[in-house]
C-alpha cells in the first residue's frame, strides 16, 4: 500500500520555445523551490535522477544540501546515481555530509546507468573497467566499496608521524543510519532479487528491460514479490522499502488540458520496444480527471505493493504547473492510495 509520494525531476533545461527552464541555473533553483512547495503541499520526498554529458541535472549533493536546509519534513534523494561514474569514497563523504545536513532523510538511489549520450562517459572521469570485468561489475564494485565506507570500514591507513598511531582510517563523517537508506535501481527480476540478497531498498521505474508478455504493472508487481523473498531469504532484519515512479498528469484547468489532454489517449497503454539491446516494456501514463487517475492508479498493482511512488515532472513548464499538478495529487488521488498527506 503506497503510503508515501514524491515527485521525481530530470531537472531538464534549454533555452527553446515553451521552456520556462533556460539554463541550469534555472533547473537548479527552480527544483529548489518546487521540493519547498512541495513539502507544503503535504508531499513526502523530492527525488532528482543523475546525468552527465546532458543538459540536466548531474551534481546532486549542492542541491540536495540546499533543499535540505530549506525543508524540515521532506525525504531528498536521488534516482539514481550512475556508480560507474563514482569516487566510492568521494561519495561516501559527500553522502554523509549531506545527511547529516538533512538530519536523516537523505534517500540515495544508486544504480549500474542507464543508456547515456557519452560513449563510455565514466573513462573520462577516469573510471576503466579492471581485466575481465565489464561496466556493470565495476558500478557494484564501486557500490560495495561505498556501501562498507558508510559504515565506517577501515579504508586508508593512519600516519604514525600525524596520528602516534598505526592503525585504519574511515572517512569522515559519518552519519548513522544512512546504511538502510541506500536504494538500488534495478530495471529487471533479476536484478531485484540481487538488491534484495544485499539487503538495498528497491527503486522500479517506468521502464523494465525485460517483456513477458504481461501488463507492465503486473512485470513490476512480480520483480517486487521476487525482491521481498529474496530479501527474507538472505536474514535482513530492517524493513525493507520500495519506491515505483509513475507519470501521472492530472487535466485539472484549461493549461493542463493544453499541455497534456492530446495524450491521454495516445499514453494510456504499455509500450514495448527493444532499449540498448533489450527488449524493453514501458509502463503507461495516467492523464485525466484526477477521480478517473485515483481509480486507475488504485487497481495498478505495483503501486499497490509499493511503500512510496514517485511521480515524474515535465520539469520545464516552471514551478507553478507543477506544484498545482502535485497538489492534485496529494489531495484526490493519495488517498485513494492509502495514503495520506
Amino acid at each position: 500500500m503506497t503510503t508515501r509520494i514524491g515527485f521525481l525531476t530530470f531537472g531538464h533545461y534549454q533555452a527553446v520555445p515553451g521552456s520556462l527552464v533556460r539554463d541550469a541555473r534555472d533547473a537548479l533553483q527552480q527544483t529548489i523551490e518546487l521540493a519547498v512547495t512541495a513539502e507544503e503541499l503535504g508531499a513526502h520526498g523530492a527525488f532528482l535522477r543523475v546525468h552527465h554529458f546532458a543538459r540536466q541535472l548531474a551534481s546532486p549533493f549542492p542541491l540536495l544540501a540546499a533543499i535540505a536546509a530549506r525543508t524540515s519534513t521532506l525525504e531528498m534523494g536521488t534516482a539514481v546515481i550512475d556508480m560507474r561514474y563514482e569516487n566510492p569514497l568521494a561519495l561516501a563523504e559527500n553522502a554523509a555530509a549531506t545527511d547529516l545536513i538533512s538530519d536523516g532523510r537523505l534517500q540515495l538511489g544508486i544504480s549500474r546507468g542507464s543508456p547515456e549520450t557519452a560513449l563510455a562517459g565514466y573513462e573520462s572521469f577516469g573510471f576503466v573497467p579492471a581485466d575481465g570485468e565489464d561496466d556493470a561489475e565495476m558500478a557494484r564494485r564501486h557500490t560495495a566499496e561505498f556501501r562498507e565506507a558508510i559504515v565506517g570500514a577501515a579504508v586508508a591507513r593512519s600516519d604514525p608521524r600525524m596520528t602516534g598511531v598505526s592503525g585504519g582510517l574511515a572517512i569522515q563523517p559519518q552519519s548513522p543510519g544512512l546504511a538502510e537508506r541506500i536504494w538500488w535501481g534495478s530495471g529487471t527480476r533479476a536484478t531485484a532479487e540481487w538488491t534484495g540478497t544485499q539487503g538495498m531498498n528497491l527503486m522500479s521505474s517506468t521502464l523494465l528491460t525485460e517483456d513477458t508478455g504481461v501488463p507492465f504493472d503486473e512485470l513490476q508487481s512480480e520483480q517486487i514479490e521476487r525482491y521481498r523473498s529474496a530479501w527474507a531469504a538472505a536474514g535482513w532484519t530492517h524493513e525493507p522499502r520500495v519506491s515505483v515512479s509513475r507519470s501521472i498528469l492530472p487535466i485539472i484547468d484549461d493549461e493542463t488540458r493544453y499541455y497534456f489532454g492530446l495524450r491521454a489517449q495516445a499514453d494510456s497503454a504499455d509500450q514495448v520496444g527493444v532499449l540498448d539491446g533489450a527488449l524493453s516494456r514501458f509502463g503507461r501514463s495516467y492523464i485525466g480527471e484526477p477521480d478517473r487517475i485515483a481509480e486507475e492508479l488504485a487497481q495498478d498493482a505495483a503501486v499497490a505493493a509499493a511503500d512510496t511512488l514517485l511521480v515524474t515532472v515535465p520539469n520545464q513548464l516552471g514551478v507553478d504547473l507543477n506544484a498545482r499538478m502535485l497538489g492534485s495529487i496529494v489531495r484526490d488521488v493519495l488517498p485513494a492510495l492509502g495514503g495520506q498527506q
